[in-house]
């Protein structure tokens, strides 16, 4: 009976790639996590066809994005939350509209839409959380006030970022965006699609 072993070939080369290039990260001085980030352009940018296709990329992605964020829970309880709520639930929200208000004024000068001002405002309004717990982690700060705020503060703009996916479809088309299968809307040359 014929098996068909694309995932577990890309498995494979994507641990024994981030193991290499961790090693040489760590070799250089570097975090490992920017060998892995190496690793998966290498893999993603000579191996596609070979190894993996887009479909199972888009799913160790995915795979990704999930374990990254249990790692975080792990990390950070509705508790640790609560002790700082005062900061992390109006402070993120605060940062990313005017992270977002910046960035969307300074593409619009470029001449892009309202729409795709938006939607790279966005991009540069939140950071990632993975990075910044390994940080936190390596100086030993998880537990201290200022590592709690900083996961809170991630955590809210997390949910944050989330609620704006689902809410950005719907708003594409107000927003100059082309829906599949829609019209392209009013807002200009740049879409958000």
């Amino acid at each position: 009976m014929p098996h068909d072993v694309t995932l577990i070939a890309t498995f494979a080369v994507g641990f024994v790639l981030a193991f290499i290039f961790g090693y040489i990260a760590t070799r250089l001085r570097l975090p490992p996590l920017v060998g892995y980030l190496v690793a998966g352009v290498v893999i993603g940018r000579f191996a596609t066809g070979m190894v993996a296709t887009n479909a199972i990329a888009g799913q160790l992605a995915d795979i990704g994005v999930i374990l990254l964020m249990f790692g975080v829970g792990l990390h950070f309880s509705v508790e640790d939350l609560k002790a700082v709520r005062r900061i992390v639930l109006v402070g993120p929200v605060v940062q990313i509209a005017i992270a977002t208000a910046v960035g969307a004024a300074v593409v619009m000068l470029w001449g892009w839409s309202l729409g795709g001002g938006i939607v790279f405002g966005l991009c540069l309004s939140v950071a990632s959380t993975v990075v910044v717990l390994k940080g936190l982690e390596e100086r030993n700060e998880v537990a201290k006030a200022n590592g709690r705020i900083a996961i809170g503060w991630l955590v809210v703009e997390d949910l944050t970022m989330v609620l704006v996916l689902v809410l950005l479809p719907a708003l594409a088309e107000a927003l100059g965006g082309r829906v599949p299968g829609g019209t392209q809307g009013a807002g200009g040359k740049q879409g958000l699609s």
